[in-house]
């Protein structure tokens, strides 16, 4: 598929604050599902990767199935009218059980934090 003039954006929590900051957008929840469909509609060429090196980038991909490193990374400030993006929003709860697990490195490991990764449909009119 060729470059679309308005590529898919994929946002994080951090590169939402800086691609959705002035204009008028519509948020819609997206099953995980619904959130690979959109992303495979794409060409490889078609869609824009905003964030990296981060660990949502590894754990979102491998759990919908999706290669993105295959996908340009590029940082966006500014949405354009027409445009839509994904952003894997992620909600960080403390652990009510604080299980010890013993690594690959024996070393000992401590639950803190139970992270749980929704996502949104993102358009700007």
């Amino acid at each position: 598929m060729a470059k679309s003039e308005l590529p898919l954006l994929l946002l994080d929590n951090a590169s939402m604050s800086t691609v959705v900051n002035e204009g008028e957008f519509k948020c819609t929840m997206l099953t995980f599902e619904e959130a690979k469909a959109i992303v495979e509609m794409h060409g490889v060429d078609d869609v824009i990767r905003c964030f990296s090196g981060d660990p949502l980038e590894t754990v979102v991909f491998n759990y919908l199935d999706i290669n993105g490193k295959h996908f340009e990374y590029k940082k966006i400030t500014n949405m354009r009218s027409g445009q839509d993006a994904i952003a894997f929003k992620t909600y960080v709860t403390p652990s009510e059980t604080q299980p010890v697990i013993m690594t690959k490195y024996d070393s000992q490991a401590k639950k803190i934090q139970n992270i749980y990764v929704y996502c949104q449909l993102i358009s700007k009119a």
